[in-house]
């Protein structure tokens, strides 16, 4: 065999894998949709997302909290009276600026987030155990150098996690 004579080059996988990881994406929106199943009737995913913003962040005036949803201020105003009926979230006047008011969850609210991502938890850990444990260890390899290349930081487990259902917020630096 001559050195002219080589092997074809190996397929491009792209494809491939991107199809088992929009396959993966789907198995992930579902588990998602499954964990918000309780309380979809009474608040959207948009609603939900708000939520969450608040629970990572903390109380926040309306125009800060519009800004990290991504949304028209008149937007996250609808969904805030939206949210205040339902118990969930909460509004006072910012005692530093009696002009401003200030957003918050409600102890409803908070355990709305608990309850959901508890459940979402779960039910990916219930698929995880189905996995050999060399499948999982190759997982973990693999969404590691996913991770990486989309430049999401790596879910440290000792800290309180500053995005519970995986919603990073680009207006802080992190994504």
């Amino acid at each position: 065999m001559g050195e002219q004579e080589q092997t074809e080059p190996v397929a491009d996988d792209i494809e491939a894998v991107t199809r088992a990881v929009m396959t993966a994406s789907r198995l992930l929106v579902a588990v998602s949709a499954r964990s918000l199943a309780t309380v979809e009737e009474s608040i959207t995913l948009p609603q939900f997302r708000m939520l969450v913003v608040l629970s990572t962040h903390g109380p926040s005036k309306l125009v800060a909290l519009a800004d990290h949803l991504g949304v028209q201020p008149s937007t996250a105003m609808r969904m805030v009276d939206r949210l205040i009926a339902t118990g969930l979230m909460s509004r006072r006047t910012n005692p530093g600026n009696r002009r401003e008011t200030v957003l918050s969850l409600t102890e409803e609210g908070g355990r709305v987030v608990q309850d959901v991502t508890a459940r979402r938890r779960n039910e990916i850990t219930a698929v995880l155990r189905r996995l050999e444990p060399a499948q999982r260890s190759a997982l973990i390899e693999a969404l590691g150098a996913f991770n990486a290349a989309g430049q999401e930081p790596a879910f440290d487990t000792g800290a309180p996690d500053p995005h519970p259902l995986g919603w990073s917020d680009p207006a802080d630096g992190t994504r």
